[in-house]
């Protein structure tokens, strides 16, 4: 065995991955998947651990796969731009959710406020909220 070289656990631990994750990324077309030689076992290169760990780190910055995938092509001189673009469209998208956020953190203030408000024993406004208004919150929620 080559020090240079590592199994699909070794490879899956290197970024912290399950080996199932290893798999399903494989599937997707994001990691390549070595040939098996005759009664051996795949082995995988340095090239494949930063890719792993390239995957890893665009995933925490919130990159779903399928964009992921389109930044794994990118190569040449547009490269950059085209990086750009796709950083700008996730920028957008982190920015709303922080707007829905924000107003879901006004909305659960104002519950809160309401069921502190209310005398023993009464309904509770939140749940008398949710059983009726289902709805509305979750077309918020979403």
């Amino acid at each position: 065995m080559s020090p240079r070289t590592f199994t699909i656990s070794r490879l899956a631990a290197s970024a912290g991955v399950h080996i199932e994750t290893v798999r399903y990324y494989q599937r997707r077309g994001l990691l390549h998947e070595p040939e098996r030689p005759a009664g051996g076992v795949r082995r995988y290169g340095p090239t494949d651990v930063t890719r792993l760990q390239f995957i890893r780190r665009a995933q925490t910055m919130g990159f779903a796969l399928d964009e992921i995938a389109d930044l794994l092509k990118l190569t040449g001189e547009r490269s950059c731009e085209q990086t750009r673009q796709l950083t700008e469209r996730k920028l957008a998208d982190v920015r709303l959710r922080l707007d829905e956020l924000r107003q879901l953190e006004r909305d659960l203030d104002q519950m809160v406020a309401k069921c502190s408000q209310m005398p023993v024993g009464a309904c509770c406004p939140t749940l008398d909220l949710l059983e009726h208004a289902r709805c509305h919150v979750s077309a918020r929620l979403e």
